[in-house]
């Protein structure tokens, strides 16, 4: 449960971080620039218990010119 991050370092490298909570790569002093709630409840009513399939689907939706607009 919780949340993965494509996170940007200070450096410029790109990391994915698995992260719960309330935490965010801004706690790590890294550029968040794109996210996935993998909690269940953004995924239950629509998939019940196919986690697989819903992170399937959401690579249908990334607005992948805004995440590089992101980028430093």
């Amino acid at each position: 449960s919780g949340w993965a991050w494509l996170a940007q370092s200070a450096d410029g490298k790109l990391e994915i971080l698995a992260m719960k909570d309330a935490d965010t790569p801004l706690t790590l002093d890294k550029k968040p620039i794109l996210t996935l709630d993998v909690w269940e409840h953004a995924y239950y009513i629509d998939h019940r218990n196919a986690r697989p399939n819903y992170i399937g689907q959401f690579w249908n939706f990334v607005n992948w010119s805004h995440a590089e607009s992101q980028l430093s």
